[in-house]
């Protein structure tokens, strides 16, 4: 282990990144051949480095994704009618800057919740705060946190989220309680935050799927108008992928 002056204050400064690329300079020799300003570009350049990539992996530990799904491999060669352009537009995160919302609709298998994920992650790269969750698994942890006391505390934690992504909507007909907490978490977010929905079903019978009148109209009212939506079809790509010769 290199043992320098130098280096250990660097370390008790928290420039861990640049205690790194130290010891690799001094290991290898490089730091010989470079004038101070260069050095300490370097140096600098490793830091930034380090941090960012340290910033990543936290954000993307509390971002809970599903799938390890990154921009540079979805796949715009199968058919299932994703929009390549659209797509590309949504990574960018403009309209997370934006607090808009994102619907990805399409039969299962088609991926989308992997594509979700995809942006989940192109947004924790843009040091974005994500989560994502089942709809169902989320209404039901909202259910509990009510009954021992912690359900403001849970709401102001998913308030706080930059985006918000709810796998699985419209699997079943929401009851009263779901559609009561699903209202309250899109009531604290509209303008303020980006929510994204993966769902089954087409736009036109979410209010069918609510179950309410008076819920169904509040809760569209609050995702459906600013929603972009990037709608999909043709067959499972898992279906495919066990028919197709690699």
């Amino acid at each position: 282990m290199l043992k320098h002056p130098r280096l250990d204050q660097l370390n008790q400064l928290g420039l861990t990144g640049m205690a790194h690329a130290f010891c690799e300079m001094e290991r290898n020799g490089d730091a010989a051949g470079l004038n101070h300003a260069e050095w300490l570009a370097l140096l600098l350049d490793h830091e930034a480095t380090w941090r960012n990539d340290r910033r990543l992996a936290l954000r993307l530990r509390h971002a809970k994704l599903r799938h390890h799904a990154v921009p540079e491999d979805v796949d715009y060669r199968s058919p299932r009618g994703l929009d390549r352009r659209m797509f590309e537009m949504l990574l960018k995160g403009d309209w997370i800057g934006n607090h808009e919302s994102l619907a990805i609709i399409g039969p299962t298998g088609v991926g989308k919740s992997w594509l979700a994920c995809a942006i989940g992650h192109k947004a924790c790269r843009d040091n974005r705060s994500v989560l994502y969750t089942r709809l169902p698994r989320l209404i039901d942890e909202l259910s509990l946190a009510k009954g021992d006391g912690r359900i403001a505390t849970r709401m102001k934690s998913l308030a706080r989220v930059d985006l918000l992504i709810l796998d699985d909507w419209g699997l079943e007909p929401l009851d009263g309680n779901a559609r009561h907490h699903l209202l309250e978490i899109l009531e604290d977010r509209y303008g303020c935050r980006s929510t994204m929905v993966t769902s089954q079903l087409p736009v036109a019978r979410w209010h069918e799927l609510i179950n309410d009148p008076t819920y169904a109209d509040a809760i569209l009212d609050r995702f459906v108008h600013n929603a972009h939506r990037l709608e999909m079809s043709g067959e499972s790509m898992r279906r495919l992928s066990t028919t197709t010769p690699a």
